[in-house]
Order: structure tokens, then C-alpha cells, then sequence
């Protein structure tokens, strides 16, 4: 298919983004802090610099997931945390991202529940394995009320409300590396990263701007674009001020190709169009609002492509 870069590797990268928060080794209590701290240590960090990236490490723990599932009988979740995470080496301070992959199959389970019909959920997932899912999920969250995921996941998509938080100063592209030493290459990424008090700032601007002018708070795209802005806003809000804040295009930079990577700009588009709205030019804001639902309701399309 034009425009779609196939990619030779034994697991391809899902066509997945990803909005993560890494928080600063002070921000962990004990004795997550020394825990973190001695994995870091271990491991090494997955990126050095606000230009590394990590989508390596982020399609190896795929890699491992899936070799995981192979090795045992499926189940709706896994059965304990990973304790595994993300590390970025940034001005000396180190980062953590941890996978919380219990935590994210919880969630998966509800956005499956919405996503499929009764019968073809059922086949997917008895509703025997469902409950038994949903009543650990209740019990697990009576012990950590204020529990939330550093990673977010879209999938074929990058929603709108994602894109508030970043300016095109955050854009980093890093090319595919060359295999080497008995290892796989290294897949292009396409990321922004950007300090925690920056975006906050960005989306509480972005949020005002959406408040005020955006027709229909409560139905229809406006209302449910000023919704998902408040969603991010409150779920940042959970993090270190001093954390960082990464957009990851994952998969999606493969299934982009290289001209559509040269042209996708919504985080410009997105950030001009708020602009647009704090200036009281609605059509511009219209106009830049419409350019990136349209270039994602093109990549949306490719699911239904055999």
C-alpha cells in the first residue's frame, strides 16, 4: 500500500502510540525509590539525553510480553506486576517510567468492553474471565486507591487532546540504526519530550482556549474534545512537577511511511490552532482542528485494509 513502510523484524511494533510520564527518582516513596533506583543501576538507562529514544526498549519489552504469553496458558491478565520500567538519563537526573502492565490490562479490559459486541466479547473473553478480572481489579484498588498508569495507549491514532501538551520545539525523529553484534536494528522513532510545568501550562491554555470557544461542552466533537483536554489535564496533575512528559509515536512511525512522517506536524497544527482560538480566529482554528482529524481518519481507514 503506498505511503505504508513494511518493517523486517520478527515482531513488528504495534501500530500504537504512547503519552508517558517519567518521574524523577525523588518522586518515588520508599521503597519504590531504592527499588527504582537499583534497577536503574542494573539496567542502565534506555535513553540518554532528550534526544534518545526508547523505542527499542519499548519494542524489546514487547518482545518479551509476547514470549511470555507463548510460554503459558493465556489469561485476561497477568498475574502480578512486572516490575519493569522505561529510564531516561536527562542533565544527570535520572527518570522512571514503570510498565504497570497489570494496571494497563485492567484498563484494556474496559476500553475492550466498549470497543467490542456482547458475542464477539464473549468469544474473546468468557464472561467467567471477566469477572474474576473485575472483582481482582476491585480488590486491588481498595489497596491502592490513588493508583494510576504512568502510560497511556492509542491505538492507529493520535488523538487530538494528546498533541496540548507539546510544541514542535519537543519534535525529535530518530532514523532506524543498523543491526550489529548479534542484535536487531534499532526502529525509527518519532517523539516529543517536554518538562512537566510546560505542559501543564500548555494544556491549561489549550483548555481555556477550548472553554470558551468551542460550541456544545457537553455533546457532540467540541464537547468531547474539551473533555479529553480536561481528562489529560487532571491526569498530569497525578505526577512530579518535575517529571517529563513523552508523546511516542511507537508503531505509527512505520506505518506512516517516509513522506508522511516529512508531513505529519498535528502537534504544530494543534498548538497553531489554539493560537488561532486565543487570537478569536475560529475559522483558522477550524481549519488547523480539521487538517489533523483528517490526516488520522486517513491512517484509521488502514485497519479495515487486508
Amino acid at each position: 500500500m503506498p505511503g505504508v513502510t513494511a518493517v523486517r523484524t520478527s515482531v513488528l511494533p504495534p501500530y500504537a502510540a504512547q503519552l508517558r510520564v517519567y518521574e524523577p527518582l525523588a518522586a518515588y516513596p520508599e521503597p519504590e525509590r531504592t527499588r527504582w533506583q537499583a534497577y536503574a543501576a542494573e539496567h542502565g538507562p534506555d535513553a540518554e539525553g532528550p534526544d534518545g529514544a526508547v523505542a527499542a526498549a519499548a519494542l524489546a519489552e514487547q518482545r518479551r510480553a509476547l514470549a511470555e504469553l507463548a510460554g503459558r496458558t493465556p489469561g485476561a491478565l497477568p498475574d502480578r506486576e512486572g516490575g519493569r520500567a522505561l529510564v531516561r538519563l536527562v542533565d544527570g537526573v535520572t527518570y522512571v517510567c514503570p510498565w504497570t502492565d497489570r494496571l494497563r490490562s485492567w484498563q484494556a479490559l474496559d476500553e475492550l468492553r466498549g470497543a467490542l459486541p456482547a458475542f464477539l466479547l464473549d468469544t474473546v473473553l468468557p464472561p467467567a474471565v471477566r469477572a474474576a478480572a473485575e472483582a481482582d481489579h476491585a480488590r486491588w484498588r481498595t489497596d491502592h486507591p490513588d493508583a494510576r498508569p504512568w502510560v497511556l495507549t492509542s491505538r492507529w491514532e493520535v488523538p487530538v487532546r494528546w498533541c496540548l501538551p507539546f510544541g514542535e520545539e519537543d519534535r525529535r525523529f530518530v532514523p532506524a540504526g543498523p543491526a550489529g553484534d548479534g542484535r536487531p536494528a534499532a526502529p525509527a522513532a518519532l517523539f516529543y519530550l517536554t518538562p512537566m510545568a510546560q505542559a501543564r501550562r500548555r494544556v491549561a491554555r489549550g483548555y481555556r482556549a477550548l472553554r470558551t470557544s468551542v460550541p456544545g461542552t457537553q455533546r457532540g466533537p467540541g464537547g468531547a474534545l474539551v473533555l479529553g483536554v480536561e481528562q489529560v489535564g487532571r491526569w498530569l496533575e497525578e505526577f512530579h512537577p518535575r517529571s517529563l512528559v513523552e508523546l511516542d509515536y511507537g508503531g505509527l512511525v512505520h506505518l506512516l511511511g517516509a513522506e508522511g512522517l516529512a508531513a505529519e506536524s498535528s502537534v504544530g497544527e494543534v498548538e497553531s490552532g489554539i493560537g488561532a482560538l486565543r487570537a478569536g480566529n475560529t475559522e483558522a482554528a477550524v481549519r488547523s482542528y480539521e487538517a489533523v482529524t483528517a490526516r488520522w481518519r486517513r491512517v484509521l481507514a488502514l485497519r479495515q485494509a487486508s
